[in-house]
């Protein structure tokens, strides 16, 4: 997108222990509401050739494959709906854009036809699931009218998984933030598997999508990890599996997972207590 036309700042996910990471955020270059109603990802960045998509795509599943053959490698997409406009816009101009559904909803929909290129893309290649990652909310919920939500978003990631199930093909659904309001909606959607953070709570995930679809997350903290809260960790890993087995499937994981300044000590405890009971 940054190479192809105008984007502002959607922040960064790796993030250096030294703080190296740090940088100056990029200013917005829309400066009314009428030019972020009028914005069509498709016009704006353009598509490209398919079956060099397709083949791009092919040699990345290839190369991990043969890196880490026993790992489960997804394709997907990072930027899909949500996600693609806070890149383009940035929080303020995409939240006073959202105050008008109506008007919004092309926008979104010009993401949604974006995504649809490349949705197709990977449905060609041998990836055996698909992630589609949305950071559609926010710690304490829905940071857009619940309209938006149930009537423009989550019916075009049911036609965009559709393309995917069509092969054969299982579909991830990751979010950061709070999403329990929507998760019932996601999975109703088709959502084979749903990964989230510890906002997002373990025992309600499990009573209610437990047997429904595969749940990628735990009750684990990052932050209790990072501030040496092992007692608190310990206890968190031994609730976690004695959720799961309430589970149809699932995978363990830490939400938001591992940032660079937790201590080799107590990622050393924590896989020290997981691994074995991974392995019961």
């Amino acid at each position: 997108m940054k190479n192809a036309g105008r984007v502002t700042d959607m922040g960064h996910a790796a993030y250096a222990k030294d703080g190296t990471d740090q940088r100056e955020a990029q200013y917005c270059p829309f400066e009314t509401l009428e030019e972020v109603w009028n914005f069509d990802a498709v016009k704006e960045y353009g598509l490209p050739d398919e079956n060099e998509q397709v083949e791009a795509y092919e040699r990345i599943l290839q190369h991990a494959g043969e890196q880490e053959p026993d790992t489960l490698t997804p394709g997907g997409t990072y930027k899909t709906l949500v996600s693609g406009a806070i890149a383009t816009f940035g929080w303020d101009m995409l939240l006073m854009g959202a105050s008008d559904p109506g008007k919004m909803e092309n926008v979104f929909d010009s993401y949604y036809r974006r995504s649809e290129f490349f949705y197709k893309c990977w449905a060609q290649t041998s990836a055996e699931a698909i992630l589609t990652h949305d950071d559609f909310v926010w710690s304490s919920g829905a940071f857009m009218n619940p309209e938006i939500y149930r009537e423009v978003l989550i019916p075009r990631y049911k036609e965009l998984w559709k393309i995917i199930h069509d092969t054969g093909k299982k579909v991830l659904f990751c979010a950061d933030g709070n999403f329990m309001e929507f998760a019932g909606d996601i999975v109703e959607a088709g959502a084979d598997a749903l990964i989230f953070e510890p906002m997002n709570d373990f025992d309600f995930m499990v009573d209610n999508f437990g047997e429904e679809c595969c749940l990628i997350g735990s009750f684990v903290d990052a932050r209790d990890m990072t501030f040496h809260h092992w007692d608190k960790v310990k206890a968190d890993i031994d609730r976690t599996f004695e959720r799961l087995q309430d589970c149809k499937g699932a995978i363990v994981a830490v939400g938001n997972h591992l940032p660079a300044n937790i201590t080799d000590e107590m990622l050393e405890r924590y896989f020290t207590e997981l691994i074995p009971q991974l392995r019961k």
